[in-house]
Formats: C-alpha cells, sequence, structure tokens
C-alpha cells in the first residue's frame, strides 16, 4: 500500500480510539510466560486512556468460560481451513465478556462488567473462540502430562503437532468476528509469530482486503528466538490453509521455511519489546539466534522499532499484602524492610512443613532459632523456565563452583523445563554438602512466586538472551535485587545503581557477580538499602505502562 505524503502525515495525526488485539495469551485466562502479562497491562492501560480494546484468544480446553465471567455470544461460524488438495471447514464459536472501567474512590482501578460495549472509550472486550482445535488442547503451546498419558504421541512439553493450524484459524476467526460485529478497528495489534500472518491476510485476500481496507496493523516480537517464528517447511499447506498467494509463500521463506515474521514485514511496522534487543537483532552476531531474522529484515530496508516492556506497579506493591498473597507488608521505595523478614520466615516455614505438596521439594533451607534480619545469611533466588535461554546450565555451573567455596549464603530456585536441568538441580539439591543451603521447588505456582520474590535479596537472571524480561521488575518492586546478565532488555538493570551486571555469558561469570553481591550485603548493607530504594523509584519513573502505552500508540500512527 503506497502513500502519498499527505496520506502519512494525516495517519501520524490520527487519533486511534478502537483497538483489537490478537495473543495466544492472557493474564488470568490463559499464560505461558510474560505475553499474558504484557497483553493484559497494555490492554488496560489503552482502556484507562479512554481508548476501546478488544482481545481474542482460543478458549482451550483447560478453561472454564463461565467460571471466569463469560457468556456465550449468540454468534457462531465457519472459518475455511482447507489442506492441501482438500476443501475444510472449521466451526467456531464465541464466548465473550465486557468490562468497563468506572471511577474509584480511591486509587485502585475498578472493572465493572456490563453486558454490551459502549461505542465511547473505556472498555475493555474478551472474546473467546471456541473451537475443537482448541478444546482438545491442555496446554497453550505443549502437550502436557495428561496428554501424554491419554496418548504417547504427545510427547510431555512437545509443541503442539498442528501449531500452525491453531494460529491460522485464530487469526481467520478473529477477522470474521470483527466483520460479524460490524467492527472497523483503527488498528489490530498482532503478538508474536502466532498471529503475523494478519498483516498479510487483511492486505492480499479478497474480502478482507476491502473491509479492512482503513485499518492497520502492528505485529510484536516478543520473542525472535530460532523455534518462536512459527515457520511451517510445508509450503503447499502453508499456502492452502492460509489462503495467501503463493508469491507471499515463495518471498518470505528463512531457511527454507515459511516464516510468519518476515511475511508480517511487508505489510506492517514491527516492533521488539525493548531497544537493546532491537539493536542486537539488526547490527550483533546475536541475531544467529534467530536464525538471521534481523539481518534478514536489515537487509530488506524494515525498520524494527524497541519499545521497552512496562509494568503495573500496583500489581507487585508489597504494601499491599493481600493482593500480593504475602504474611506482612514492607516498602523497599521507604526503605522499610521489617515485613520482608517475615516473608523470609514464613518462606522457611512453609518449606520445611512441605506446605505445597503440588511442588516437588528437594533439598532444604534451614534458619537457625533466634536469627534476625541482620545476620540471616543472604538468599539468592530463581523463578523461571529451566532452559539454555534461561541460563539454567550457567546458573548450574556457578553453584557447583561457589557452594564448596561459600557456605554462608542460601539458593532458592523454582520453576521446571529440561529434564536434564532438572535432574542436575535435583542431585545438586540434594547433595549431603548443600543441605539447608540449597532448595529446588520443581513446579510452578504464582503465589509461592510472589513469596520467594518477596523473601530473596539477590535475583538471578542468567539469561543467554532475554529480549525484555518482566522478573527483574517485579524482583526489584519486592526489594530483590537482580543479578542479570546484560543482554538485551536486562540492560535497564543499571549496574551498581538497581541490581547487578556482567557481560560475559559464562559460569565463571556468574559466579562473581554474585561474590559482588555478597560482598554489597556483608560489607554496605547502607548501598543496598539505596540501590533497593533506586530500583522502585526508576521503574515508577521509566516503566510504567502508562508511559510505554504513549510509544506503542505512536507505533500504531505509523504509516
Amino acid at each position: 500500500m503506497l502513500l502519498n505524503d499527505y496520506e502519512k502525515r494525516a495517519m501520524r495525526n490520527q487519533v486511534i480510539n478502537n483497538i483489537w488485539m490478537l495473543s495466544r495469551e492472557y493474564d488470568g485466562l490463559a499464560g505461558a510466560g510474560g505475553v499474558k502479562d504484557v497483553v493484559r497491562q497494555l490492554a488496560e492501560a489503552l482502556v484507562e486512556s479512554g481508548r476501546r480494546v478488544s482481545v481474542v484468544l482460543p478458549l482451550y480446553g483447560f478453561m472454564d468460560p463461565e467460571a471466569a465471567g463469560f457468556t456465550p455470544a449468540n454468534l457462531h461460524f465457519e472459518v475455511e481451513m482447507n489442506y492441501t488438495g482438500v476443501e475444510r471447514r472449521e466451526l467456531v464459536r464465541i464466548f465473550a465478556r465486557h468490562l468497563v472501567l468506572t471511577p474509584a474512590r480511591s486509587r485502585k482501578r475498578e472493572w465493572r462488567p456490563t453486558s454490551t460495549p459502549s461505542a465511547r472509550g473505556g472498555n475493555l472486550s474478551l472474546y473467546l473462540l471456541d473451537a475443537q482445535r482448541y478444546q482438545e488442547k491442555m496446554g497453550v503451546y505443549t502437550y502436557t502430562a495428561a496428554e501424554e498419558a491419554l496418548n504417547p504421541h504427545h510427547h510431555r512439553g512437545s509443541g503442539h503437532f498442528d501449531y500452525f493450524a491453531m494460529n491460522v484459524l485464530l487469526q481467520k476467526a478473529a477477522l470474521a468476528l470483527m466483520i460479524r460485529l460490524e467492527a472497523r478497528p483503527e488498528v489490530i495489534h498482532c503478538h508474536d509469530g502466532h498471529t503475523a500472518l494478519l498483516p498479510a491476510m487483511i492486505r492480499e485476500i479478497e474480502g478482507f482486503r476491502h473491509y479492512f481496507s482503513q485499518t492497520r496493523a502492528v505485529v510484536t516480537v516478543h520473542n525472535a528466538g530460532i523455534g518462536y517464528h512459527q515457520e511451517v517447511d510445508d509450503l503447499p499447506f502453508a499456502e492452502a490453509i492460509t489462503g495467501l498467494p503463493p508469491r507471499v509463500i515463495r518471498d518470505n521463506l528463512l531457511e527454507g521455511k515459511f516464516d510468519p515474521l518476515l511475511a508480517a514485514a511487508g505489510y506492517a511496522p514491527l516492533n521488539t519489546v525493548s531497544e537493546n534487543y532491537a539493536r542486537e537483532l539488526r547490527e550483533t552476531e546475536a541475531d544467529a539466534l534467530t536464525g538471521w531474522l534481523g539481518h534478514r529484515l536489515l537487509g530488506r530496508g524494515v525498520s524494527l522499532t524497541g519499545i521497552t516492556n512496562g509494568i503495573n506497579p500496583e500489581e507487585f506493591n508489597p504494601q499491599e499484602p493481600a493482593k500480593t498473597g504475602l504474611p506482612a507488608a514492607f516498602s523497599p521505595n521507604k526503605r522499610d524492610f521489617a515485613g520482608k523478614e517475615l516473608c523470609r520466615r514464613e518462606l522457611l516455614a512453609a518449606l520445611a512443613a512441605d506446605r505445597w505438596p503440588h511442588l516437588r521439594r528437594h533439598g532444604s533451607l534451614t534458619r537457625a532459632e533466634g536469627q534476625t534480619a541482620a545476620d540471616h545469611p543472604p538468599l539468592f533466588t530463581f523463578v523461571g523456565r529451566l532452559t539454555a535461554q534461561k541460563g539454567i546450565d550457567k546458573l548450574l555451573g556457578a553453584l557447583e563452583t561457589l557452594l564448596p567455596l561459600d557456605h554462608g549464603f542460601q539458593m532458592l530456585i523454582l520453576g521446571s523445563g529440561d529434564k536434564g536441568s532438572e535432574q542436575a538441580l535435583i542431585s545438586l539439591a540434594e547433595a549431603e554438602s548443600n543441605q539447608g543451603r540449597l532448595c529446588f521447588m520443581q513446579g510452578y505456582d504464582s503465589q509461592v512466586a510472589n513469596l520467594i520474590y518477596a523473601a530473596g535479596d539477590f535475583f538471578l537472571i542468567p539469561s543467554q538472551y532475554e529480549p525484555c524480561g518482566l522478573t527483574d521488575y517485579i524482583a526489584q518492586l519486592f526489594g530483590n535485587l537482580p543479578v542479570v546478565h546484560r543482554v538485551g532488555g536486562l540492560v535497564k538493570v543499571v549496574d551498581g545503581v538497581t541490581g547487578l551486571a556482567y557481560s560475559e555469558h559464562k559460569s565463571a561469570a556468574l559466579m562473581g557477580a554474585m561474590q559482588r553481591a555478597l560482598t554489597l550485603f556483608r560489607q554496605e548493607p547502607e548501598k543496598m538499602l539505596d540501590m533497593r530504594q533506586a530500583a522502585v523509584q526508576h521503574i515508577q519513573k521509566h516503566y510504567t505502562w502508562q508511559k510505554v502505552m504513549r510509544q506503542y500508540l505512536e507505533l500504531y500512527r505509523q504509516p
């Protein structure tokens, strides 16, 4: 779509009031990573600014729409989902939930259900696509242990065999929904490779092209790593099921596979979730971890905007223990940490009593009777996926060396992931020499995670690459100083000011940063208080969604 200068100026000055989003995740409904938080918090920030936002995602088999406040929308339709040489359609039914933002008596936001969205701003509509293809899935992206038990070909942790069809159905059904509702959004915001074909669809497929002629699309790349593009190597199948012209398939191959992110670049502005990650993909060898997507985009003259994710500090406010599930309140911003010590005591007591049977505990953490906040050993923490991307191999190497050298610290890990990494952590945690010092909680629980954030002194993020990172924000808001590999979005942690950072992706470099943290804890307690306070203030100044949202509005107006 070629635009003259007048049209480009008009687009840049356009008021954006009606925004639709497509995602495979949404916080509180379905999630597997940071995408869920970004989609919900950005949507809510846009609504708070007076705009109408609608979000579309699948209704997976593990979800209960009625319990989540959804009602059947008395709307269903069939979507063309052709296979190679076979004409097919799939039935989709719609569940909906509409919310309106109402004035609150306090600073807290209040969302009130409403039967129908208003034509005015301040509305949030959520739509679930009920289709057999989604109902069969008990995980967002991968098969679960229960599914493996029913079908040995569906290995736990492996991706869904029909992932590409799941993505295409989401995009086609969302567009069909907009048409049925006579919605004409100014912008459709597509999140990750799962929804990145939509910009091509609304410009290349006949019916969509006319209806959405005045609608723009934007694609946010939350993770450009290999395995996250949602690419497909069966090109005739890609052509048949998407309905896109053969030239679109043929012209957007990355390493011989049709790549949705590459295809999106010809039809919509692209952004990543931090400025530094965008730079790394275009200017450094780190782009090898994407299959050189960034350099291909650069070669085509495609810009890649970086917008660092925000966070809503009120959702992780330790001054409101009832909301965060903490046993006591405290405030890093006010340098009040009495409640943080109570959180630590509660955590250690819960571990000793095996209070969370759904999490498998390996190893232990001990607390001496009468121990006070002033003399407790520093507690390192880790919450996340146990994968190479998250640097679990480097964490294992650092712990294997540092634990025998320094007996004056403790380490607590919460997460699951690679079987090999899990087994290595189990062996290390259950070693006789590490009893009372190292604990691995196998699994995940959001309330337990909050307690770990609140109890810890230092939060380790040794990621190989990290498009943005949200756990560093959460840790900082809970007074848990992040220790990060200086890569991607983690450069927002200012070394020696809001946390600690190191440059080399090596176990030795991580161990060196941990030793710096130990020295800080033992010898410079006042500086540590300053850093905890500065970290919270840095987030409030630069990274709230109310501030980040404005950058997305600028992106929405791009020609």
